[in-house]
């Protein structure tokens, strides 16, 4: 995500290393080659123009203090700059009334009816709401099943009723159904297009006139680029939508929707999606995704998704099993499984600072950690809780039963080793003096 966008701003910048001092002219060939930088990631070009221009007016009004040097001072303008274009603050999900109504809008395509399920669960799961799907997209029989089968995944009822082929009545008795049976939240899913069109229109603007839903979001494939902006501002003219959700960060997108419309539409950018992992969801931060064009990072956001995942008394049986030195394959196991559902591993791997850059042409597959599952799969529960009964039948035995090599094995067991041993020692230094006080 932003990869070249980030490398590009991040070249503009060192053309001001080694100036003591910010001239108009070296500001000027660095806002340029800014400037640039954005075009090439599909930047709407009054958006690009129109930052670039704030930037160096910013840039020539400031002094330059002695501690700081004039391409960090530009690096700082730039992310505050960066995050007032995707909108400054946090913007939150309207949640109001009873049920609140959330009605999904955009084409056919841009993973609406997969982030239907995202935010369905991300509201059982964070904010411990009720939730009732609703899908409303009677011409693609697809559709329908696709949200059964999230809906299914994630433990959330879905109001189908496939026999109901107008989509405004189908709304309305599903939102019935859900003041009936206690729901907080009913998320319409409805009917996209391959492109616009007068009917799809229509359709969307008449389900929200009968629904009166608390929040209208529009979806949108963020690696389509401008096309992603102008077909945002069509929806917006028509339905008046309160927010935007962009989807397939992951992908091989240039950023350009993410910069860009939030200017043209004037509506905040309220979630980011990645992958088609149910918990592959996220509130959007402007501050956060201006850190990461610029190659810092996103510990705060990395943080927060270990603790969501963080079970206080796994950890403190885990904590208890190590000082002990009993630290076992099922512990590992489960340690691992809660890595996995913080979401994409080379996304979190880029949150940490620096590691964007040196990943941009590394492949890290969600699949990288199956070889150690087999391994691990392939022991008995007794080997599995004594690491110390491998011995080198065993090891060929493991071997064969997981599809890998004695040689992956063995490296395996060794990095468990010096892992275990690594977390035994800072459980160490971690409860050293509060035995010193006793």
């Amino acid at each position: 995500m932003f990869d070249n966008l980030s490398e590009r701003i991040e070249r503009s910048f060192k053309l001001l290393k080694g100036e003591g001092r910010i001239t108009e002219i070296n500001v000027a060939e660095t806002v340029k080659d800014i400037r640039k930088a954005l075009l090439e990631a599909d930047v709407n070009y009054k958006t690009a123009k129109a930052f670039t221009d704030s930037v160096k007016e910013k840039a020539l009004g400031q002094q330059v203090l002695t501690a700081v040097r004039p391409g960090q001072l530009l690096v700082k303008i730039t992310h505050d700059e960066l995050a007032t274009l995707m909108g400054g603050d946090t913007a939150e999900i309207n949640l109001k009334g009873n049920p609140a109504i959330v009605l999904l809008s955009g084409l056919q395509g841009s993973g609406k009816t997969t982030f239907a399920g995202k935010l369905a669960n991300y509201l059982k799961t964070k904010k411990s709401k009720k939730v009732l799907l609703v899908a409303c997209d009677v011409y693609r029989p697809a559709a329908i099943e696709q949200l059964k089968v999230l809906g299914t995944q994630i433990g959330v009822e879905v109001f189908a009723e496939e026999a109901e082929l107008n989509p405004v009545r189908k709304a309305q008795r599903a939102i019935d159904h859900a003041r009936m049976y206690g729901y907080d939240v009913v998320i319409v899913d409805t009917a996209g297009r391959l492109a616009v069109d007068e009917q799809m229109m229509q359709e969307i603007a008449a389900i929200k006139k009968a629904i009166e839903p608390s929040e209208t979001l529009f979806v949108v494939d963020s690696m389509t680029g401008q096309d992603a902006v102008n077909t945002a501002k069509e929806f917006n003219d028509r339905i008046d939508f309160d927010g935007v959700v962009l989807t397939k960060l992951d992908g091989d997108t240039r950023g350009g929707a993410a910069l860009s419309i939030r200017s043209v539409v004037e509506k905040p950018i309220k979630f980011i999606s990645t992958g088609e992992k149910m918990e592959a969801i996220d509130l959007f931060h402007p501050a956060r995704m201006a850190d990461r064009i610029l190659g810092m990072g996103d510990v705060v956001s990395l943080v927060e998704r270990a603790q969501e995942q963080f079970d206080e008394e796994e950890a403190r049986r885990i904590t208890k099993k190590l000082a002990k030195n009993q630290f076992d394959f099922n512990d590992f196991l489960s340690q691992l499984k809660q890595v996995k559902k913080m979401g994409n591993i080379k996304d979190l791997m880029g949150m940490i600072p620096g590691m964007g850059k040196a990943l941009k042409d590394i492949d890290i597959s969600d699949d990288a950690f199956k070889p150690i599952e087999a391994i691990i799969g392939s022991m008995t529960p007794a080997e599995r809780s004594n690491p110390a009964l491998l011995n080198g039948s065993r090891k060929n035995r493991i071997a064969k039963g997981s599809g890998t090599s004695i040689v992956e094995v063995n490296r395996f067991l060794k990095q468990f080793e010096q892992m275990s041993k690594m977390m035994r020692m800072m459980t160490q230094r971690q409860f050293k003096p509060l035995k010193k006080r006793h």
